[in-house]
């Protein structure tokens, strides 16, 4: 007779529990991302957000869930508006196209899995995290960017690739951030080919992924001073990380699509910018062969002989230094 008493306490607050579910939480229509969006999918949203997204975004949207404190990268904070990869210029919102393919697919190498969740708590989930950011009741979300035709094609894809590792070397410098990949002779001589002027030097290890700067702040580990520590992230190494947001390598339509999708859009809130418009198409395009070759070595005896091949390479002098 004793547990009659706890029992009833038990199921009176799993009751409660379910009573403050039901309860609702938006009573008229929100604007965001520029479109009218019903208190019932927001009501909608909360809970099936709740169930899915909680426990490592957090009851507020700030990435700070109770499953957050062990993720490296932390959960995304969804009050700052700011999201990694989108198929919009860079700074701007997400579609909602962009959201969804996040959460249908994951992000590669970090807690983010893929989530096969019904559509329609998936839509309503999307609109009810806009809650949580200012951003989406005073701004849309950008115009997409939409992928050229490939100029290359499969039957050029060799020249693609060697055009592309001129372009990440000496045009866009994507070694400043990322790894280099070839020889400093190699990058020289590239460099005097489509420059006229040779290297005058390298950074201190230009083998090495560079940590850069982010708009990105860590809300689970507090500054000293009681703020938050401003995140910094180290660009992806292509023969050892996992490529977040490229959903199958092996598959060269869809990989190349996601490519030119983050090459193109740039990752936002990074030091990643954005390249269309400031990369020739044809340059956009070899890029992305070239960086999917990269990928393509991670975990293989390939990305090993190249490594070994960097490291032993000859000494090297800038022209200007040598007698």
């Amino acid at each position: 007779m004793g547990r009659l008493p706890q029992r009833w306490l038990l199921w009176s607050l799993v009751a409660l529990s379910a009573s403050d579910c039901r309860q609702h939480a938006f009573h008229q229509s929100l604007k965001l991302g520029g479109k009218l969006v019903s208190p019932e999918t927001l009501d909608h949203g909360k809970q099936a957000y709740t169930l899915y997204c909680r426990a490592c975004h957090g009851d507020n949207g700030d990435g700070t869930g109770p499953a957050a404190a062990g993720y490296r990268p932390p959960p995304r904070d969804f009050t700052s508006g700011l999201f990694k990869f989108a198929a919009v210029s860079s700074g701007s919102l997400p579609r909602d196209e962009d959201l969804r393919r996040s959460v249908r697919f994951g992000l590669h190498g970090t807690a983010m899995l893929p989530w096969d969740i019904d559509d329609s708590d998936l839509d309503a989930i999307l609109q009810y995290l806009k809650t949580f950011s200012a951003r989406w009741k005073d701004e849309e979300p950008g115009e997409a960017i939409v992928p050229s035709a490939d100029p290359w094609g499969p039957e050029r894809a060799s020249a693609a690739i060697a055009r592309g590792a001129k372009v990440y070397h000496v045009v866009a410098q994507c070694s400043s951030c990322h790894p280099a990949y070839e020889t400093r002779q190699l990058i020289d001589q590239a460099s005097r080919e489509l420059s006229g002027s040779g290297v005058a030097s390298f950074r201190g290890d230009p083998y090495a992924a560079q940590a850069m700067e982010s708009d990105y702040f860590d809300r689970g580990s507090p500054a000293p001073d009681g703020g938050s520590i401003r995140l910094k992230l180290l660009a992806p190494d292509f023969l050892f990380n996992e490529l977040r947001s490229v959903r199958d390598l092996a598959d060269p339509a869809s990989a190349s699509a996601d490519l030119y999708r983050v090459i193109a859009a740039g990752v936002g809130g990074t030091a990643m910018p954005q390249w269309q418009g400031a990369l020739p198409e044809a340059d956009l395009w070899a890029l992305v062969y070239y960086v999917r070759s990269l990928a393509l070595l991670r975990d293989t005896p390939g990305a090993r002989a190249l490594r070994e091949k960097l490291a032993g390479q000859p000494s090297w002098q800038p022209a200007a230094a040598v007698r």
